[in-house]
C-alpha cells in the first residue's frame, strides 16, 4: 500500500505529546488526536480499516505509556524464545556473556545439521530482540559471526545470553516526553579484539535528551594499525547515523537547531579532525576524516573530548565479567 506521507504530515504540529495508534497492520504517530482521527478517517475512504486504539502491542513490541514516558519491551517475544528453547526454567545469569573468554571457530565441536539450523534461529531471533535490548547487542553481534559453522562453545554461549535474558525479560527502553530537543551520540572502539581476524568493533550510542534511541555494535570491515584509526572510523560512522537520525526527526516535524554533540575519547581522532593537513600515516582514511570534517563545519556536530570512565558506548564494545 503506497500512502503520500506529505498528506499526513503538513497537519501535524509542534506540541511534545506523542501519540501512537494502531490502525489494522500501520502504526499512525502523531502529537494531535484529532488529526490522528482524521488520517484514520482518510484512509478508511481508500481502504477499509480498522482502528484499534493507542498502540499496545506490535510486531512483538509491548507499548507502556503513561503521562511522562513510553516504555517498549518484547517480553512475550523474550518468554515465547525462552520456551522454544526449551530454558523457560533455567536459572538466571547476571552477564550476557563473559568477555574474557574470546570466541573463535576452532573452539568446540561442530553442531550437527539439526543444531546448526537450530542455532541459526536462535541467533536470527535474538538479533531482533536487540530493538529493545541494547545490553545483548555486542554478545549477539560476537556470536552472529559463526552462523555459518557454529560449535558447541557458540552454542553454550547463546544459551548463556538466554539465562541472562530470563532475569528479567520484561526490562526494555524508556522513551521521555519531557525531553530536551539536544541530540548527543558517544562514539567508540576497541582495537584488534578480533582473535581471527584482528578487526576491531565500532560502538555508538545516540541519545535523544535523556532517551537512547540508536545505538550500534558491528565489525569494522578493515583492519587497523593504530588505535586512532578504529576511533576515528567509529566517528565517522556515529556522524553518518547523527545525520539520518536529523533526516527523520525533520520528517516528523521536530526541527533540531542545535549541532548534536559526539563525544570521543581518543584525543588523536579528535587532532586529525582539526588538522587540515594530510600526511603519510593518515592518507588511507582521508574520505572518512572529509566526511566528519563536513559535517562539524556544517555545524551538523559538535566534537567534545570524554574520559574513557565515562564512555557509555562501552558496553557496545564489552561485557563486563560476571
Amino acid at each position: 500500500m503506497c500512502i503520500d506521507h506529505s498528506l499526513f504530515l503538513k497537519h501535524v504540529d509542534t506540541s511534545t505529546t506523542i501519540i501512537l495508534v494502531y490502525v489494522d497492520d500501520i502504526v499512525l504517530i502523531g502529537n494531535n488526536s484529532e488529526e490522528i482521527t482524521h488520517i484514520t478517517m482518510l484512509l478508511d475512504q481508500d481502504f477499509k480499516i480498522k482502528n484499534l486504539g493507542d498502540l499496545t502491542y506490535f510486531l512483538g513490541f509491548e507499548v507502556a505509556r503513561n503521562r511522562t514516558e513510553i516504555h517498549l519491551c518484547q517480553r512475550k517475544y523474550t518468554l515465547d524464545l525462552l520456551q522454544e528453547a526449551g530454558m523457560i526454567d533455567c536459572a538466571p545469569m547476571p552477564t550476557p556473556m563473559v568477555h574474557s573468554t574470546p570466541l573463535s571457530a576452532e573452539q568446540g565441536t561442530q553442531l550437527n545439521e539439526n543444531d546448526c539450523t537450530t542455532y541459526r534461529r536462535l541467533i536470527g531471533r535474538l538479533i531482533y530482540l536487540t530493538n529493545t535490548k541494547p545490553d545483548i547487542s555486542f554478545s549477539v553481534n560476537k556470536l552472529s559471526q559463526y552462523v555459518y559453522a557454529p560449535t558447541t562453545v557458540h552454542q553454550r554461549v547463546a544459551h548463556r545470553i538466554l539465562r541472562y535474558l530470563k532475569l528479567a525479560p520484561w526490562s526494555g527502553i524508556f522513551f521521555h516526553n519531557d525531553n530536551l530537543m539536544q541530540v548527543e551520540a558517544y562514539s567508540d572502539s576497541d582495537w584488534a579484539t578480533g582473535s581471527e581476524t584482528r578487526r576491531s568493533t565500532t560502538g555508538s550510542s545516540i541519545y535523544l535528551g535523556n532517551s537512547l534511541i540508536s545505538w550500534k555494535s558491528k565489525k569494522q570491515q578493515t583492519i587497523s594499525r593504530n588505535s586512532s584509526k578504529v576511533k576515528y572510523l567509529a566517528l565517522a560512522v556515529t556522524t553518518c547515523e547523527i545525520q539520518w537520525l536529523i533526516y527523520l526527526l525533520q520528517d516528523l516535524q521536530l526541527h533540531h537547531y542545535k549541532p548534536a554533540l559526539l563525544y570521543c575519547d581518543n584525543q588523536s581522532a579528535i587532532q586529525i579532525i582539526s588538522n587540515q593537513v594530510f600526511h603519510e600515516r593518515i592518507k588511507h582514511i582521508e574520505i572518512d576524516s572529509h566526511v566528519v570534517r563536513e559535517k562539524l563545519n556544517n555545524s551538523l556536530i559538535k566534537l567534545l573530548p570524554i574520559s574513557s570512565s565515562m564512555q557509555a558506548a562501552d558496553i557496545f564494545m564489552s561485557q563486563p565479567e560476571s
